[in-house]
C-alpha cells in the first residue's frame, strides 16, 4: 500500500488496443512509455466486444452458408450445439484472462500500472492501485487516453433494478436466454440478435426507426430485417420501450412497456442503443475539460482544447470513428507523432501522410458479421451527396455472380459503389451478402488509394469469384 512516483516520457490511460498499438509505437520511437488499466489488459474487443462476439457469430453464419448447399444442407438440419459454441467462445477470451497480453507488454518493453488512473493536472497520472496505494505517474512529453466507451442507456425509470444487458453480457453470458428482447437497430442490435436467435433464444428486436443500420446503405438493414426475420426472430419497426420491470424477483421475467401501451415479457432485455466516452472519473476537470465529455483531436490526435499540446486521445473516445480498427490506426498514428515531436523531427502531416489519422474521414472500413454479411467502406451515397459531391450509384446483384452462384445455392446480396464523378474515383463501395467481409479490403484499398476508377479496369478478378462484382460494377458504370 506504499505510494509512489515515477517518470515516463509517454503515460498511456487503457491498455485496450488502441492503447496496446500507441504504447507500442511510442516505445518503438525510443520513448519509455507506460500503460494504465483498471480492468483486463486487451479491453473491451478482447472479453466484452469484437472477439467474443465473432466467436458467436462464426457458427451462426457458417451453419447458413453450409445450408445453401446440396449435399451439405441435409448434415445441418439440427440446432446448433450452443453449449459447444459458447465454449469455443470463452477460449477465444482466455477465460477472461489476460496473462497473454500482458506478456505481450513485456515483450515490447511497455510497464504496466493496474488501477483506476485519473488525470492531476498537466502531464500528470495518478493511479489508485487494488492494494489500496497510490502511483504518481509524471510523463515529460505526453499523456495519451485510452479508454474507450461504455454502453449508453436510456433514461427510463427504475431501469437498473431491472439489470438489462448491455453489449458486455450478450458477448459473455454462460446461456442462451429463453426469450430475449433486443432494444435498438444497430451494428451490436442485429449482430446479438443473430447470434442469440440461432443459438436457441427467441428473440424480439424492437428498432424505433423505420430500418436496421441506419448508417448504412439502406438495402443493408433490408436484407438483415430479412434474413432474421426468416430465422425466426421477430422484427418490429417504429417502435419505443417506455418502461421497464423485472417481475418475481432478480430472477422473474422483464416485462417491457412500448409506447403504444402494449407489453412484452422476456428473460432478459439487451439495450444496444448507443455508446458514451468513458470519461467520467479521469480527472478532466483538472486540465480544464468536462468530466463524461468527448475528447475532440486534430488529425495529429492531439486533444485540441488542452494547452501546450501534451494530451492525446485515441480510439472511441475521442469520437471520431467508433470501431476497433480504426482505433489501432489512430494508436499507431499517435504513437509516432509523439515520438516525432519528443525528438524534435518534423511531421509529415500533410492528408495521407505518415502522422495524420486522414482514413478517419476518408475511408473507414466496416463489416457487420450477420447473415448477410455487410461489408462497408468510405462513404453511402446519401453522405457524399451530403457532402456536395457529384457522384452516382452503381448497384449490382451479387447474385448474379458466378462466384456468389458457386458459393451457395438462392445466393441473396447486393452491391453498391458511390462514384465521385468530378474526381473519377470511388467515395464509397458497400456490399452486402454471405461471405462479403473478406472483399472488403480491396474497396478499402481503391478508396484510401484514390485509385482511379479507369486503373481499377486493369485490376483483373480472378474468375470464378465472388470479387468479380468489381468487373460487373465496372461495367455497369460503363454502360
Amino acid at each position: 500500500m506504499d505510494d509512489e512516483t515515477r517518470s515516463y516520457d509517454v503515460v498511456v490511460i487503457g491498455a485496450g488496443p488502441v492503447g496496446e498499438n500507441l504504447a507500442d509505437r511510442a516505445r518503438a520511437g525510443g520513448l519509455s512509455t507506460v500503460i494504465v488499466e483498471s480492468e483486463l489488459v486487451g479491453g473491451e474487443c478482447s472479453y466484452w466486444a469484437c472477439m467474443p462476439s465473432k466467436a458467436l457469430l462464426r457458427p451462426v453464419l457458417a451453419r447458413a452458408d453450409a445450408r445453401r448447399l446440396p449435399g451439405l444442407a441435409d448434415a445441418v438440419t439440427g440446432p446448433l450445439d450452443a453449449a459447444a459454441v459458447l465454449a469455443r467462445r470463452d477460449s477465444f477470451t482466455s477465460n477472461w484472462n489476460d496473462d497473454g497480453q500482458v506478456g505481450w507488454l513485456d515483450s515490447v518493453g511497455v510497464d504496466l500500472v493496474r488501477g483506476h488512473g485519473r488525470l492531476d493536472g498537466p502531464r500528470r497520472v495518478n493511479v489508485a492501485t487494488p492494494d489500496g496505494g497510490t502511483v504518481r505517474l509524471t510523463a515529460r512529453h505526453a499523456v495519451a487516453v485510452c479508454t474507450g466507451t461504455t454502453a449508453a442507456l436510456p433514461p427510463l425509470p427504475g431501469l437498473a433494478g431491472v439489470r438489462p444487458w448491455i453489449s458486455r453480457d450478450a458477448t459473455s453470458a454462460k446461456e442462451a436466454p429463453g426469450r430475449l428482447l433486443v432494444v435498438g437497430g444497430g451494428v451490436v442490435a442485429v449482430e446479438m440478435a443473430t447470434a442469440w436467435q440461432a443459438l436457441g433464444s427467441q428473440v424480439t428486436l424492437l428498432v424505433r426507426g423505420s430500418g436496421l443500420l441506419p448508417r448504412m446503405e439502406p438495402f443493408a438493414g433490408e436484407l438483415v430485417a430479412d434474413a432474421l426475420g426468416e430465422a425466426g426472430a421477430d422484427v418490429r419497426f417504429g417502435v419505443s420501450v417506455t418502461s421497464v420491470t423485472r417481475e418475481g424477483g432478480p430472477d422473474g421475467e422483464v416485462c417491457a412497456v412500448l409506447d403504444d401501451g402494449s407489453t412484452l415479457a422476456a428473460d432478459e432485455i439487451l439495450f444496444a442503443t448507443g455508446r458514451t466516452p468513458h470519461t467520467d472519473d479521469l480527472g478532466l476537470e483538472t486540465v480544464g475539460l468536462a468530466p463524461g465529455d468527448w475528447l475532440p483531436v486534430d488529425d495529429t490526435l492531439r486533444v485540441t482544447a488542452v494547452a501546450d499540446g501534451w494530451l492525446y486521445a485515441a480510439g472511441d473516445v475521442n469520437h471520431r470513428a467508433l470501431l476497433t480498427h480504426q482505433g489501432k490506426y489512430q494508436g499507431r498514428i499517435a504513437g509516432a507523432v509523439i515520438a516525432a515531436r519528443a525528438k524534435g523531427e518534423p511531421l509529415d502531416d500533410a492528408p495521407w501522410g505518415a502522422h495524420v489519422a486522414t482514413a478517419d474521414a476518408a475511408a473507414v472500413p466496416q463489416v457487420v458479421f450477420t447473415d448477410p454479411e455487410i461489408a462497408s467502406v468510405g462513404l453511402t451515397l446519401e453522405e457524399a451527396e451530403r457532402a456536395g459531391l457529384r457522384v452516382r450509384a452503381v448497384d449490382y446483384d451479387l447474385g448474379n455472380v458466378a462466384g456468389a452462384s458457386l458459393y451457395g445455392d438462392d445466393y441473396r446480396g447486393k452491391a453498391r459503389m458511390v462514384v465521385d464523378l468530378d474526381a473519377g474515383v470511388l467515395a464509397g463501395v458497400t456490399f452486402a451478402g454471405p461471405g462479403v467481409g473478406e472483399l472488403l479490403h480491396s474497396a478499402t484499398v481503391a478508396v484510401a488509394g484514390r485509385v482511379p476508377v479507369a486503373r481499377l479496369w486493369h485490376a483483373v478478378p480472378a474468375y470464378p469469384t465472388i470479387s468479380e462484382i468489381w468487373l460487373r460494377l465496372l461495367e455497369t458504370l460503363r454502360g
